[in-house]
Parts: structure tokens; C-alpha cells; sequence
């Protein structure tokens, strides 16, 4: 595709997020479908839940059509992908059933674990490039996407996080299509930028203060698409991109996740221990966390592409620099001092 023609594309796209989010905003507050402020809520007035409602069938959409015009990747059937698709649409039915009444766990688990099966026979080969055995592989990579799907739905907390990370991560994506100089990977850099242009237009209502919540009608499907998009890249053997742009959401909701374990509470509860969340509740803006997440993620794709010294050029080296750049938004976040903010520990 041509500059014009990605400039029309992402620019269309960007229009029809920021005008079908109203359309579902408007929809929302007329059915006073609201998430109700808590303890633990990060908002302190009733907001409109379910701007996933407009985000996640122009993502599919956008998914179906990239595949329609360019195929299903280099030696690929195109069937898996559009039973990926299927899954998608059908684990966003689940997620505003949830959104509504509330389905038990199980329930819920359950079909994220059939979407994510059904997802792993559109990834183009094996993601650890033959590492260990196919089936292991496969195993492995089942249980590493429903921990990414439920590790975005815990992360999006704040104002702006979600639309941040997703686009983010999509921009990422783009620019691996771009420097690869291999049409390999065409495919994918056209639906990361569809995907930053989606996420552009739902963050103009979800910018703090947000107007509307994604849902999980939206957190679940787009990490559920998030997801396959990495992996599928990791398949396609750039596997250090595939790790690095989602360096912080891994770090921060796996780090918390593990020590609410070693503590021996429940953690599959609500709570205000992730990073993000101490940030807030010393008083950090939501705008100022996100913007934060913005500036570590361009340089974690920074650190992915740019000439480096000759002692840190290697993988190693740039995952190294990553975990650098994770860690210091980490600490940032939960220690940094904040004027006229009050510690959430109580501390």
C-alpha cells in the first residue's frame, strides 16, 4: 500500500472510532449502563461502561478486512483466521453478557481458553521457532495468551491506559513492518496501524477525565487480538518486538500478581496494588500516568530498532535496556513523590 493509501486508511478509521464511540456513549448513558464508583475504583463518579461496544467490532472489522485484502501470511490457509475472527466475536458476546450480569468465573475462563485454542491455529508457525516440540509450543502459547488477555483486563484501571498500550503496541507493530524491508510482514504492520488509529479515536472520549469505560467488551477482545497480533509476530520470528512492546503491562501485572500470591490473598479479587494504581492514589493524574506509559513505550520501541553500541546491540543487550526502561516507570510509579498526594497503603 501506498503512503496515501495507509494515511486514508488509519485517518478513516480514526473518524469512525471517534464517531461510533459516541453513538455508544450516547447509547450507554440513555440505558444508565454505569460503572459504579467502589473502594477500589480509580473514578469517584458514575461513568458509562462499554465504550468496547464501538472499539471492538471496528478492530475485527479492520482484522477481516486486512486479511481479505492481503491474505492470511506468507504460507498460510486464510481459514484459521477467520475462525480466530469468529472466536473474537464470540468471546465479546460473553464479555458484555459479563458486563451486564456478572458471569461466574468458570464461565468465563472457559470460553477465553476455546477463543485462545481456536486463535492458535492461525499463528503462521511455532512461536518459539522450534525450541521445544509443537505440542509444547502450542501449550505453552495457550496459556501465555489467556494470562495476556486477563493481564490487559486487569491493567486497564485508569483513563487512558488501555487506549496507550494498544495503540502503542500497534505503532510498534507498524514500524516492524516498515524496517523489516520484507513484505513478510505487511499484513500485520497494516493491522497495528489500524489498530493505533482505533485506539486514537476511542481515547478522545477516554482521556482523562474519561467520559466512557471500555468494558470488558472492550479490554478482553482487544487483548485478545493484541495477543494473537504479538504472537503472530513472535511466529514470524521477530520475537525480541513481540516481547518488548508489552514489556511494562507483563512486568507490572505479572509482578503484582506474584506477590499478592506469596501473600496468600485472593488474586482473582479487585485491588489497588498494581503500579499504576499507587501512582493514582498518592495523586497522580490519570493524563500523567498515561503520558508516562506513552514515553517508556516509544522507548521500548526506541530500543528495538535504533543502531546501538556495538557492546549492547544484540538481543540481550536491548532486552536489557527494556527491563531498565520497565523498571525505572515502575519505580517511577510507585515511589516517585507526588505534592498533596496520600499513599493508598496507608504507609
Amino acid at each position: 500500500m501506498s503512503f496515501a493509501a495507509l494515511a486514508g486508511f488509519s485517518g478513516g478509521l480514526l473518524v469512525a472510532s471517534l464517531l461510533l464511540t459516541g453513538v455508544v456513549l450516547r447509547y450507554l448513558r440513555h440505558k444508565a449502563i454505569l460503572d459504579m464508583p467502589n473502594h477500589r475504583s480509580s473514578h469517584a463518579v458514575p461513568t458509562p461502561r462499554g465504550g468496547g461496544l464501538a472499539v471492538t467490532p471496528l478492530l475485527l472489522l479492520m482484522v477481516a478486512v486486512v486479511t481479505f485484502w492481503f491474505g492470511a501470511g506468507p504460507g498460510s490457509a486464510i481459514w484459521p483466521r477467520w475462525l480466530m475472527l469468529a472466536a473474537a466475536i464470540g468471546l465479546a458476546g460473553i464479555c458484555w453478557m459479563d458486563d451486564r450480569h456478572d458471569l461466574s468465573a468458570r464461565l468465563r475462563f472457559g470460553f477465553q481458553f476455546i477463543a485462545v485454542i481456536c486463535g492458535v491455529t492461525a499463528l503462521d508457525g511455532p512461536v518459539l521457532q522450534g525450541v521445544v516440540p509443537l505440542w509444547l509450543d502450542h501449550v505453552l502459547v495457550v496459556l501465555a495468551w489467556v494470562w495476556f488477555v486477563n493481564l490487559f483486563n486487569f491493567m486497564d484501571g485508569i483513563d487512558g491506559i488501555s487506549g496507550v498500550e494498544a495503540g502503542s503496541i500497534g505503532a510498534g507493530v507498524f514500524t516492524v513492518s516498515l524496517l523489516a524491508f520484507t513484505p513478510a510482514f505487511v499484513d500485520l504492520g497494516v493491522i497495528g496501524l489500524g489498530m493505533t488509529a482505533i485506539m486514537l479515536g476511542f481515547l478522545i472520549w477516554n482521556w482523562h477525565p474519561a467520559k466512557l469505560f471500555l468494558g470488558d467488551v472492550g479490554s478482553i477482545p482487544l487483548g485478545y487480538v493484541l495477543g494473537w497480533l504479538l504472537l503472530e509476530l513472535a511466529s514470524r520470528g521477530a520475537w525480541l518486538p513481540a516481547l518488548v512492546f508489552p514489556a511494562y503491562y507483563l512486568f507490572d501485572a505479572t509482578y503484582t500478581l506474584v506477590r499478592r500470591a506469596l501473600r496468600g490473598e485472593k488474586i482473582w479479587q479487585a485491588h489497588r496494588q498494581h503500579a499504576y494504581q499507587l501512582a493514582t492514589g498518592r495523586g497522580m493524574s490519570h493524563a500523567r500516568v498515561s503520558f508516562l506509559i506513552l514515553l517508556a513505550n516509544i522507548a521500548l520501541i526506541t530500543v528495538v530498532f535504533v543502531p546501538l553500541p556495538l557492546v549492547i546491540s544484540g538481543a540481550i543487550g536491548r532486552l536489557v535496556l527494556a527491563a531498565i526502561i520497565v523498571l525505572l516507570l515502575v519505580g517511577i510509579l510507585r515511589f516517585w513523590p507526588v505534592a498533596g498526594g496520600q499513599d493508598p497503603t496507608g504507609k
